[in-house]
């Protein structure tokens, strides 16, 4: 039976990723900021067959909340098998050159942070690769990390520094059998999304409906993804599907970044 570490896992994606998962008999370690929230989604979701879900709370911009986290995983004496890094979002701006402290504030809670809460899931993994035993890490992203945004600039900077250190962590930990990819997500409909695309719906004068369409005509696929989608990438991307797969960037938009 495989453990993986989930962040963000009462959000409106990581949900999606912890019911995939669970589903399949897999033991999760839960991860994100509202502890209650935390409990609750571990009780309600189907446990394993040998033992249950558990929950340690984690706030990335906090940096003792962060080491905290770390010990109590080390503490724990769980091995995980694998590790889904949905860091937060770092918020749209038209600001190319933001205040230093933004930038200070951004990098903590969007990159530092999570980095830090991955060392510590990789100090928990024992992967075996002679017995087959591989770990795979999924980092989330954005579509910003391959292709510029004019009203994303702080992304822009910050999901590609998550491309580059996949790549990184690929050269250092393949040899070990620790495999790391990266998962760049264009529109999603999670909850907060919908809710985005309603107010602007509202505000246009138009039905949710009418400016859905309206917002995805420049997707080839004509749609935007959804959590439960990809929740199945990430659960291939944690399975043999991958096992000579590490260092990648995979595009789950639609097909709307037209780059080679």
């Amino acid at each position: 039976m495989d453990t993986i570490l989930v962040t963000g896992a009462t959000g409106g994606i990581g949900r999606a990723v912890c019911e995939r998962l669970s589903a399949n008999g897999t033991r999760l370690v839960l991860a994100a900021r509202d502890r209650q929230r935390l409990e609750t989604l571990a009780l309600t979701l189907p446990a394993p067959s040998d033992g249950s879900h558990s929950a340690i709370p984690v706030d990335m911009a906090s940096e003792t909340s962060v080491a905290d986290f770390g010990a109590r995983l080390a503490a724990s004496g769980v091995m995980l098998d694998g590790a889904v890094l949905m860091p937060p979002q770092p918020h749209s701006d038209n600001d190319p050159m933001p205040d230093p402290e933004i930038w200070r504030t951004l990098f903590q809670t969007s990159f530092i942070g999570p980095l830090s809460v991955l060392k510590s899931a990789i100090a928990q993994m024992e992967p075996t690769p002679e017995a087959g035993r591989r770990c795979k890490i999924v980092i989330i992203s954005g579509m910003s990390s391959v292709q510029v945004l004019s009203h994303y600039a702080t992304s822009n900077v910050i999901r590609t520094a998550w491309v580059g250190e996949a790549k990184t962590l690929a050269f250092a930990l393949g040899g070990r059998g620790i495999h790391v990819n990266t998962l760049s997500l264009g529109g999603t409909l999670s909850p907060w999304y919908r809710d985005a695309i309603g107010k602007r719906a509202a505000n246009a004068g138009v039905s949710f409906e009418e400016r859905l369409a309206s917002e995805t005509d420049n997707i080839p696929l004509k749609k935007y993804g959804t959590p439960s989608e990809v929740a199945t990438v990430v659960e291939g991307l944690l399975s043999p599907l991958s096992d000579h797969m590490t260092g990648l960037n995979i595009l789950h938009d639609g097909g709307f970044t037209r780059a080679y």
